[in-house]
């Protein structure tokens, strides 16, 4: 009977052994594939960053001509308007003057309104 419990005992350690040996593989199943799993996004994250900047360079890129011709024409823009001010400022330069002068020139002198007057 000793020998039937022994035997029994080494039957049920040899399936604990057994037990073990499985879930140690699938754990270590688990930690590859968690692995690769990471690693796979890694590489698709590279993808698409790859692709979406590729992406920016041609909008960049076909945007680019246009940029320019924009600001040749803000600068025509400029430099129009800039001579419209100038023919302007020298057009009424010399009414401007004329009227400051009149102004400076035409004075009438008066008591402040908050001087009162003294009685002698």
């Amino acid at each position: 009977m000793a020998a039937q419990q022994s035997q029994g005992i080494q039957t049920l350690l040899e399936a604990e052994k057994e037990a073990s040996k499985i879930v140690q593989q699938a754990r270590q199943y688990r930690v590859q594939k968690l692995k690769d799993a990471r690693a796979e996004a890694t590489k698709e994250i590279e993808e698409y960053k790859k692709s979406k900047e590729q992406e920016f360079k041609a909008f960049e890129a076909s945007h680019a001509g246009t940029t320019s011709t924009t600001q040749a024409a803000l600068d025509k823009d400029t430099d129009a308007k800039l001579k419209e001010i100038d023919a302007v400022y020298a057009k009424k330069q010399d009414d401007v003057v004329n009227t400051l002068l009149q102004r400076a020139m035409l004075v009438q002198p008066e008591l402040h309104r908050n001087l009162k007057k003294l009685t002698a």
